[in-house]
């Protein structure tokens, strides 16, 4: 495929241009470096995963309207390269399905159309906001959410009637309009309306079924974490009937992978909407064995009784904190899956649980976003004996 059309100004993808093998070595040599300047004594670190997929591979994207120079036509995009007041319009991205292109393109004529005015985010004036969109790599199904301030205006049987015209490959399934008025340049529901359909989509991810809400998270590249997982999980012993901890669960499809063998898995998270998406798709798969607790990862586990016999963490870009390692460390399991999105915190975190009395066997880079500076690492640790 050519080199992005915005690859020099588009602050997404660090890695335009430079063939795959050379950043496959390059994400590997950064996780080596991180791991050897911290003294991480590993057993094996194996070589990257390559993604199944270099393009398209994004099932989701959150889109911001803007202008490109001040009080210039109105862009719908992505920030500008080291310019964060700058939109470029990215309707030919490389890293989404076409289907996506074709709505911001339809969405920004839409727009100028009608002449709707872009949010000032220094003046804080102004009606369009974000357009975000998301789809069902297994269903096929899309997710469109128009997003303005209350500012009146907006025609939302025009923006519909849009949508629902356009030529696309797959199904819009709901067309959403989010109201949000406040000053941060982010998005925040203050209201949602369903314009069109439903408020969620479908998706499947090994052999799970998942109702993906409008604004809850799940993993962007579904192939490449269906990959991650079944890799993570063959790295444990046999946990047939034992007690299982998923600490950071998200919307708990670890957990419930885990549950088809283990007697009871824990799933803990502090986002409370995603701890309620966990829960309706066990329901959804049929599984009682999964308990789901919103909270801190170290509160919950202090007033915790049971007791686990294996421990599964996957935590945000940050890492673990002390007090949650402590906790963990307390258990004094055999084994512990670490699976990180980001391989400086875990660097950080290993050296750590080395020290107070665990070994890491193996750590794997995963490339589940190829093009850009993001890497994920499994992680395996055992009690020293």
């Amino acid at each position: 495929m050519d080199i992005c059309r915005d690859s020099q100004i588009c602050g997404g993808c660090v890695y335009q241009g430079v063939p795959y093998e050379e950043q496959l070595s390059n994400k590997s040599g950064e996780v080596k470096s991180l791991l050897d300047r911290k003294d991480i004594r590993y057993g094996e670190l194996l070589p990257i995963e390559a993604a199944p997929d270099r393009y398209g591979y994004r099932n989701k994207m959150e889109y911001t309207f803007g202008d490109m120079e001040k009080d210039g036509p109105t862009t719908l995009g992505m920030h500008k390269k080291k310019h964060f007041m700058s939109i470029i319009t990215v309707d030919q991205c490389q890293l989404v399905h076409e289907d996506f292109n074709r709505i911001l393109r339809g969405v920004l004529d839409f727009v100028n159309e009608k002449g709707y005015s872009h949010y000032h985010k220094k003046r804080h004036t102004g009606l369009m906001r974000h357009l975000i969109v998301r789809r069902g790599v297994r269903t096929g199904e899309l997710l469109v959410n128009i997003v303005t301030s209350s500012e009146p205006g907006f025609d939302d049987q025009a923006f519909t009637d849009m949508i629902l015209a356009l030529p696309l490959e797959n199904q819009v399934v709901g067309v959403l309009h989010t109201i949000n008025d406040r000053l941060a340049d982010a998005v925040y529901c203050d209201r949602l309306d369903i314009l069109y359909g439903r408020d969620y989509y479908n998706e499947k991810i090994l052999g799970l079924d998942f109702k993906v809400s409008a604004f809850s998270f799940f993993q962007t590249n579904v192939a490449a974490v269906e990959n991650l997982y079944s890799y993570a999980l063959s790295l444990l012993d046999d946990f047939t009937d034992k007690n299982v901890f998923d600490l950071y669960c998200g919307t708990g499809t670890i957990t419930q992978v885990l549950a088809k063998k283990a007697s009871k898995v824990t799933g803990v998270e502090i986002v409370e909407e995603a701890v309620g998406a966990a829960r309706a798709a066990a329901q959804l798969n049929g599984l009682d064995n999964c308990e789901f607790i919103a909270g801190d990862v170290f509160e919950v586990l202090d007033r915790l009784q049971d007791k686990p016999e294996v421990i599964v963490v996957d935590p945000p870009r940050v890492g673990l904190s002390n007090d949650a390692m402590d906790k963990i460390i307390s258990y004094g399991v055999d084994q512990i899956l670490y699976i990180s999105c980001n391989p400086k915190s875990l660097a950080s975190n290993l050296y750590y649980m080395q020290y107070y009395g665990y070994e890491v066997k193996t750590v794997k880079p995963f490339d589940n976003f190829p093009g850009t500076k993001h890497t994920e690492c499994v992680a395996l640790l055992g009690k020293m004996e």
